[in-house]
């Protein structure tokens, strides 16, 4: 039996991060049933859509406009409407927008409900072979040499396998910089995760490095690192 939408309730999506099955059925019952879904990206969300047959209403909610989009959200929830909050990819609020609504929303006393699904860095993770027991999420950190270098080397310091994502045009930076101060700690670099060109590496950082400058650098990545 299908769950029932409840009104002035905000709904987090989990959506596919590449193949378009990787959704749960409940996501798809939540997604065809809200009276509107928030989306990055209305063009690429419409994908996902057209692909199950729902046709919703569609609003943006971006790191651009999030402060904006926020507010008419509450007020279609406190007008009894029901939101599902999506992402371009993965859960929202894992290095996607989503925190200043579901703060707002619980400051104000309104319905959060989560509906599981995919995350980048946990389908790595679980593949990897590498320590899941202990492990810290650090999402994108800073492009900055000195503050990347810094954050490394804090890292260093905690007995964990590190995740960090990172994107196309400054992954061989931040591998050199990993290859520098994790010399001989095996990494897990994971590219284009669920898709055609999806590749997995799984070796110390400087032969990782060589072996990513022969391939095309497209898509965005997942890096761990085996800390202990």
């Amino acid at each position: 039996m299908s769950e029932k939408v409840q009104p002035s309730t905000l709904y987090i999506v989990s959506t596919p991060i590449g193949n378009l099955e990787d959704i749960t059925i409940r996501a798809l019952n939540i997604l065809k049933s809200v009276d509107i879904i928030a989306c990055e990206d209305t063009r690429h969300s419409i994908k996902l859509l057209n692909f199950y047959d729902i046709k919703k209403k569609l609003i943006t909610y971006h790191s651009y406009n999030e402060k904006y989009s926020c507010a008419g959200i509450l007020k279609l929830l406190e007008s009894h409407k029901s939101v599902a909050l999506i992402t371009d990819g993965g859960t929202p609020c894992i290095s996607d927008p989503g925190y200043l609504i579901v703060k707002e929303c619980r400051l104000k006393g309104l319905d959060v409900i989560g509906i599981t699904g995919i995350s980048a860095f946990l389908n790595l993770l679980t593949i990897s072979g590498f320590r899941c027991d202990k492990f810290f999420f650090h999402g994108f950190i800073s492009p900055k040499v000195n503050k990347q270098k810094k954050k490394l080397s804090e890292m260093k310091g905690i007995e964990a396998t590190h995740i960090i994502y990172e994107s196309p045009h400054r992954i061989l930076k931040i591998l050199e910089n990993i290859k520098e101060i994790f010399p001989d700690k095996m990494i897990c670099l994971g590219k284009e995760l669920t898709k055609i060109n999806e590749n997995i590496i799984i070796d110390l950082p400087e032969n990782t490095l060589n072996k990513l400058k022969e391939k095309k650098i497209s898509g965005e990545f997942v890096i761990l690192i085996a800390n202990y």
